[in-house]
């Protein structure tokens, strides 16, 4: 059995991509921190395409929980995880000089440190075995920041950073690390932006669609992909490159 692990599986763009590797065949484990309605949503989801899925809830951003359950999973199964994406996040949007710490760390603790907490576990099977993929979901607001979210353009500015430097450590074992860069995706975190006007300032005129993503990440996920490691794949209609 062929695993995947996806970090905040069960809403948005998360949910497609869960989607997308049960496609392509792999058993995957649908993380979730608190939303079990969404999450067993998916889970069905993906039973009806008759894929294979089951939850594992647990907060990214808890060094102990991820140890706890991530790490008792591991222990528990013979089967490895081959596939790891880092997906989990939050933003809480603020301008730097009224930002309360808690704004701060607790975005750094969900979309930074749970990269170092997750990863760490995953990475030593994928070094045993001589395969592994490693895909990160960044931003655009890593990439070029954004007004009003210093701490998320933080955080994600980390993990593309920290992208480059493990697909260095890591190629000659065969394991690739890539970051994927959305712009505006229909999910539940562009739910009340004014669309109609960011549109026209997208090339392509739209916004972009959760699949379109999970199709990149199905690629990277891929041996398709195997030449390539370190890399930051913008999605984002050609707003930024």
């Amino acid at each position: 059995m062929k695993v995947a692990l996806v970090t905040g599986g069960s809403r948005g763009i998360g949910r497609s991509i869960t989607c997308r590797l049960a496609e392509i065949g792999y058993h995957v484990l649908i993380n979730f921190h608190s939303n079990q309605e969404e999450a067993g949503n998916t889970l069905t989801l993906v039973k009806e395409k008759g894929g294979s899925a089951e939850l594992l809830p647990f907060d990214v951003s808890d060094q102990a929980a991820v140890e706890s359950t991530l790490g008792g999973w591991i222990d528990n199964h013979e089967e490895t995880i081959e596939v790891l994406v880092n997906n989990a996040g939050i933003t809480q949007d603020n301008l730097l000089m009224w930002m309360k710490t808690e704004e701060w760390t607790s975005v750094m603790n969900t979309n930074l440190n749970s990269f170092f907490f997750v990863t760490r576990l995953v990475l030593k099977n994928m070094l045993a075995n001589k395969y592994g993929r490693i895909i990160n979901i960044v931003s655009l607001s890593g990439q070029k920041g954004v007004p009003g979210q210093v701490n998320y353009s933080a955080a994600k500015a980390g993990i593309i950073g920290a992208t480059k430097a493990l697909a260095q450590e890591v190629g000659k074992r065969k394991v690739t690390v890539n970051a994927v860069a959305p712009g505006f995706i229909k999910t539940e975190m562009t739910h009340g932006m004014p669309e109609k006007e960011l549109k026209k300032l997208i090339p392509l005129q739209r916004f972009g669609e959760p699949e379109e993503v999970a199709n990149l990440v199905g690629f990277l996920a891929s041996e398709k992909s195997s030449y390539i490691t370190g890399e930051t794949i913008s999605i984002n209609g050609g707003l930024y490159s």
